[in-house]
């Protein structure tokens, strides 16, 4: 029998998980998804809108993901099978690990190219051309399979350290790095030529675009951003101490997220508007900001090198590192999911479990790296319609089958006041009623656009 302090683990201080779980939120889509929806959907009014989504539906999911996980001790599929009996209960499980793997076999791809633009840009300024374009490549296959291999073995490396040892200590090193050169990126990009107009795009709202398809928009953000419906937060919360505050801790890792999401977009906006001062297209034909690869590895390294000097290479190695660390403390999270999986149900070692499944994933991964347009098919079907589908069956769940008043039950343990207050009641009425229906019409929307 396997020591399950030893193998499965323990976060060693409460700052240390809510950094692991804020790491597992904070993500590429924090830094490049954010930012433009907020610019292509009205500025602050969408802001304004996903915070309050994050709260009424990722906050009360996540302290159900934190709950059920604590309480069982066991992966996703483990979890769902000891709370239930059936079909229904296990499939939940299984259904989030699949997601787990399959979007971090394309994840592993995507945060490659954040860490081979580190060297396109050193190469760059170092006068290499021909170098910095083989790096800069998205679209080469032997180079995006190297930096894949090498991205997965830092991971895999993390994840052998163990909970405490392995991902709350890289966690704690990297989410405060990460943040404080956020910051210092920010206050630079305050002073060039063009970024006070990035800023009010920012920042002023236009209440005019708002509509039921920016509400929709800004509900799936808050949802995807918090790493909901995959069993990665659920497999965090197996981790948890049982004199821990599950609520103030959904909380702080929520707040956190949130906080972060609207730091990016400080930085991303105003910086597209330098960009375009320096004579560097930043709209398409559309009329709308560009996002995803077209913004991070092409509008902004274009604007880099228009700086030039120490201050373009500084400022563009920071910034793909900075995009390193965010993907990084993702995949770790991605990771964990089914090697705690194969842990608890199969009894293997950590490090041997972490081999196997790093090596499926990235094997998938090297087909991804030679046809990157499977990275858009697997993003659909995993992403965006897998993620709100776990999430709703998750809540559904909880509401329905293992009772909220058992959730309370376990809540109980480290917020013993919780009884004293409203909380069961509020919290019991958005997980049984409001965030199933909200989910629902997310994942509604999303099929029909894809249909339609």
């Amino acid at each position: 029998m396997l020591s399950e302090h030893k193998d499965r683990g323990r976060w060693n201080t409460k700052l240390g998980f809510v950094l692991a779980a804020a790491g597992s939120a904070v993500g590429l889509g924090n830094i490049w998804g954010f930012p433009t929806q907020v610019a292509d959907n009205g500025g602050a009014s969408f802001i304004l809108i996903y915070i309050i989504c994050c709260l009424a539906v990722g906050l009360p999911v996540m302290i159900a993901e934190f709950a059920i996980g604590r309480h069982t001790r066991r992966n996703p599929v483990g979890a769902f099978k000891k709370l239930g009996n059936g079909w229904f209960p296990p499939l939940i499980g299984i259904w989030g690990v699949i997601c787990g793997v399959m979007i971090l076999t394309f994840y592993m791809v995507i945060a490659g190219w954040t860490f081979s633009y580190i060297f396109e840009e050193l190469f760059y300024f170092t006068g290499l051309t021909a170098l910095s374009e083989w790096f800069g490549d998205l679209q080469n296959g032997v180079k995006n399979a190297i930096f894949t291999i090498l991205f997965m073995t830092g991971t895999v490396a993390i994840i052998n350290g163990g909970v405490s040892n392995g991902i709350e200590r890289a966690t704690k090193t990297m989410m405060p790095i990460l943040i404080l050169v956020l910051i210092i990126m920010i206050g630079y990009v305050m002073t060039l030529e063009g970024s006070s107009e990035g800023l009010k795009m920012y920042l002023l709202p236009d209440f005019s675009l708002v509509d039921t398809g920016l509400v929709f928009s800004a509900l799936g953000q808050a949802f995807f951003s918090l790493s909901l419906g995959m069993g990665a937060l659920l497999t965090y919360g197996s981790y948890l101490k049982r004199n821990q505050n599950i609520v103030e801790s959904a909380t702080y890792v929520t707040v956190a997220d949130m906080s972060i999401a609207f730091l990016a977009g400080l930085l991303i906006i105003p910086a597209m508007f330098v960009a375009q001062s320096a004579g560097i297209t930043i709209m398409g034909e559309d009329g709308r900001l560009f996002s995803s690869a077209t913004l991070v590895f092409d509008v902004l390294p274009d604007m880099f090198k228009a700086m030039g000097g120490m201050f373009g290479l500084i400022f563009g190695m920071a910034f793909f590192i900075l995009l390193s660390m965010a993907a990084l403390t993702s995949t770790i999270s991605l990771l964990e999911v089914p090697v705690s999986y194969i842990i608890d149900e199969h009894k293997i070692a950590r490090k041997k479990a972490s081999l196997i499944v790093g090596s499926i994933v990235v094997t998938v991964s090297l087909v991804i790296s030679f046809n990157i347009d499977l990275i858009d098919v697997f993003a659909t079907i995993f992403n965006n319609v897998g993620l709100p589908l776990g999430g709703l069956m998750l809540s559904i769940f909880l509401a329905y089958f293992w009772k909220t008043e058992n959730a309370v039950a376990e809540l109980r343990h480290g917020y013993s006041d919780v009884d004293n207050g409203k909380f069961p009641l509020i919290w019991g009425v958005f997980i049984k009623y409001i965030c199933p229906v909200l989910i629902a019409l997310v994942l509604i929307t999303t099929l029909y656009n894809l249909i339609f």
